[in-house]
């Protein structure tokens, strides 16, 4: 078997367990300090998720926080690499550790002086405010002319569905140059639109149509019971052509 002194080797190799302990020490007391901070950040900020980046004279420190736990501490120095003295994946290196750890008072203080400038932002804030005005009436009135609209088309989609025979169906026509849709379902409404498949809807099983749409259309609904009697009318006219 080879050994060392066949090699010409005759240096010890050192034991790197107890900077490795150290190093592990300050990592896990550093994470329950910042992990103060992360906490407050979650606090300050009021989201599930967030960061915070603050300047020191030595560089910038960024620590994130998720649902208030600290997820990382970064330390980005003036000079030099970027160290993770806080995260998921592996220990930062000692030496780099060390320089982090020169500067991590400054972060705290830095922190500090960032709360401290928000101290008393909201003093004289006043949470009376003035009481918001209820939309009740105006959706009664439009609920109330669309009730009409439906009874009215209600009438309309039982009247085809009885003559066309099928369950499901449309009545389409033109009023005022926009194509209007009324599609029904075993003789029940099942949308009237205005404009196509992007067009507005202002029956539908959904939402119902702001209070707007519903003046612009109202009065031209009449053009389409209009369109409809018309329909009907060409309807009775074709069967009294009809001889048996």
């Amino acid at each position: 078997m080879t050994t060392q002194a066949d090699l010409g080797i005759d240096v010890d190799v050192r034991d790197a367990a107890a900077v490795a302990e150290r190093r592990d020490e300050l990592v896990a007391a550093v994470r329950d300090h910042a992990g103060r901070i992360a906490y407050q950040l979650a606090r300050l900020q009021g989201g599930d998720y967030g960061r915070e980046t603050l300047s020191t004279p030595g560089g910038e420190w960024t620590v994130k926080h998720e649902a208030g736990e600290l997820e990382f501490l970064l330390f980005s120095p003036n000079s030099g690499s970027d160290t993770y003295v806080i995260s998921t994946k592996q220990p930062p290196e000692p030496a780099a550790l060390a320089t982090a750890l020169d500067d991590y008072a400054a972060f705290v203080a830095a922190w500090n002086d960032h709360v401290d400038s928000l101290s008393g932002v909201l003093d004289g804030v006043s949470a009376e405010f003035p009481e918001p005005a209820t939309t009740e009436g105006v959706v009664a009135e439009r609920d109330r002319v669309l009730d009409q609209i439906r009874d009215t088309c209600a009438v309309i989609a039982g009247e085809i569905h009885r003559y066309e025979g099928d369950d499901y169906g449309t009545f389409t026509t033109r009023v005022e140059g926009d194509r209007w849709e009324l599609k029904y379902d075993e003789g029940a409404v099942s949308y009237l639109r205005i404009g196509g498949s992007g067009g507005l809807y202002l029956l539908s099983q959904y939402g119902a149509p702001s209070a707007a749409d519903v003046r612009e259309y109202a009065d031209r609904f009449r053009g389409f019971v209009a369109a409809y009697n018309e329909f009907v009318e060409e309807l009775e006219s074709d069967l009294e052509r009809v001889s048996v």
